[in-house]
């Protein structure tokens, strides 16, 4: 699993000219899933976001996580995370998980965030044309790979 996880001041997913979900104060969180995955991956990256430390505490420092600070999460699949571009200037995506590992594992890793921090997790649709807005805080964007965990 690849993800890009941003504190926000306010994400929203808008689909069909209709807002979806939307958070104020918190983490954007791009998810994409590969072939080999597993809940094991989910269980470390939903662990990792949920204890991140990237929020602010009274001194300045970035010290405070998403429950520490009560903020919210919005959660979008991608799956170009896992693009192939060493050949050509068009990506492939043959490591991307296929929808019946990809859907199954990316509900898991929401629900188990929701769990790890006792929030709602926002989503947008898996597989639909999604517009995503944010203000990115700071800017603090961080990117994890569940094949590089050491």
């Amino acid at each position: 699993m690849k993800t890009v996880i941003q504190r926000v001041k306010h994400s929203s997913v808008t689909i069909d000219n209709k807002v979806k979900a939307s958070i104020g104060n918190g983490l954007m969180i791009l998810l994409g899933v590969a072939c080999g995955d597993t809940t094991d991956d989910a269980d470390w990256l939903a662990k990792k976001a949920a204890q991140l430390r990237i929020f602010d505490d009274d001194n300045g420092v970035m010290n405070r996580s998403v429950t520490d600070i009560n903020g919210e999460i919005l959660v979008i699949s991608q799956f170009t995370l896992l693009a192939s571009y060493k050949k050509g200037n068009r990506p492939s995506y043959i490591h991307a998980a296929p929808h019946e590992l990809s859907i199954p594992l990316y509900n898991y890793f929401c629900e188990k965030l929701g769990e790890l921090t006792g929030k709602t997790v926002k989503t947008g649709e898996f597989g639909a044309d999604m517009k995503v807005e944010l203000l990115n805080d700071g800017p603090v964007t961080i990117c994890m790979d569940t094949n590089n965990k050491e």
